[in-house]
């Protein structure tokens, strides 16, 4: 397998010093200016992948990612899509307190339709649904039949 070279600008060099060298930064981070500061030595790709434990591909990957957009865009993950949480970590808390506490008149206890009429009734949960109830209980392993 053919080793293509990379050569690092000497301030992306001194950035990956200090980088290497300070603060906190995850694992995948590090393991990134390792690769570049590697390469940038000539160090054969199965050495770093020894070393480092990482795959080809990721090497592969790092390099070609400094090559088209910059040390920024090599060393940091983007950000990735995803949409908001609706609810709340105390509006979760709420819904199990709720499990927690006597069931209403007239009932033996809870149901997910009982709690759905009950979390609705809470400021910020008006159109909560049953799904997200069931989700939320599920998450924090509360059973409603057991007693």
């Amino acid at each position: 397998m053919r080793q293509t070279t990379l050569v690092l600008k000497p301030e992306d060099r001194e950035k990956l010093q200090i980088f290497r060298s300070k603060g906190l930064h995850h694992a995948r981070e590090v393991n990134r200016a390792h690769i570049l500061l590697a390469l940038d030595r000539r160090v054969p790709e199965t050495a770093i992948q020894s070393m480092l434990g990482v795959g080809r591909t990721a090497i592969w990957r790092t390099r070609s990612a400094y090559c088209e957009r910059g040390l920024d865009f090599a060393l940091y993950d983007a950000p990735r899509p995803g949409a908001p949480r609706d609810y709340q970590t105390d509006q979760e808390t709420k819904v199990v307190a709720l499990v927690c506490s006597q069931p209403p008149q007239g009932a033996k206890r809870w149901t997910l339709r009982l709690l759905t009429q009950a979390a609705r009734k809470e400021s910020g949960m008006k159109h909560i649904s049953r799904e997200s109830i069931r989700r939320f209980l599920k998450k924090t392993s509360v059973s409603l039949g057991a007693k």
